[in-house]
């Protein structure tokens, strides 16, 4: 089944990846939680097409408890083991052990006081930064202020974390809105 709609140029044909742009990507997340699990997800794209870890979304979050961070940080060695016999998710072991990691720099933070969001937002000045591209061509791997998120989470102790992973992250969770002018999106969201 086809539609009329204009998407993005990096959308394919395939339903997953055109619902996946159509109700999700883009769309501001606040929730820290969420953001947590958004940025693990990013993470574990490194190398990988997008749409390679959003098929094996739902495996990652039955793998990793929901990406509950109090859970996942427990996470010991035997369970990394574990983890990388699941063919559900990639067998990566330094990406398994990304989120667990990230999982335990996550409750530090929150230990200190501080709200991830708040945190992540302020990169952007807490509102989506609204572009206005013409092309997929126009579209930044990253700018400087994912390579500044990329280094103040690498200093707080995350890791899958670098500057074009902070862009796509920031991208996903509508910190910045790159649907290109021609997309639905772009217009439905009135910009």
């Amino acid at each position: 089944m086809t539609d009329n709609k204009t998407r993005c140029a990096w959308v394919s044909d395939d339903q997953q990846y055109r619902d996946y742009h159509d109700r999700v990507w883009g769309r501001p997340v606040y929730d820290a939680k969420e953001l947590f699990a958004k940025l693990c997800l990013d993470g574990q794209q490194a190398g990988l097409s997008w749409i390679t870890i959003l098929r094996k979304q739902a495996n990652y979050e039955a793998a990793f408890a929901n990406f509950e961070p109090e859970i996942i940080a427990g996470f010991d060695e035997a369970k990394v083991e574990e983890l990388l016999q699941n063919p559900g998710i990639v067998r990566n072991r330094a990406k398994v052990k990304s989120i667990i990691g990230n999982a335990r720099a996550y409750l530090k933070f929150e230990a200190e006081g501080r709200d991830f969001s708040e945190f992540l937002w302020g990169f952007v000045g807490g509102k989506p930064k609204v572009n206005h591209f013409r092309s997929i061509s126009e579209v930044p791997a990253q700018t400087p202020e994912s390579e500044a998120m990329s280094k103040a989470l690498k200093k707080l102790g995350f890791n899958f974390v670098g500057p074009t992973i902070c862009y796509a992250f920031m991208q996903a969770v509508g910190m910045v809105n790159d649907h290109t002018i021609d997309c639905h999106c772009y217009r439905e969201s009135g910009f």
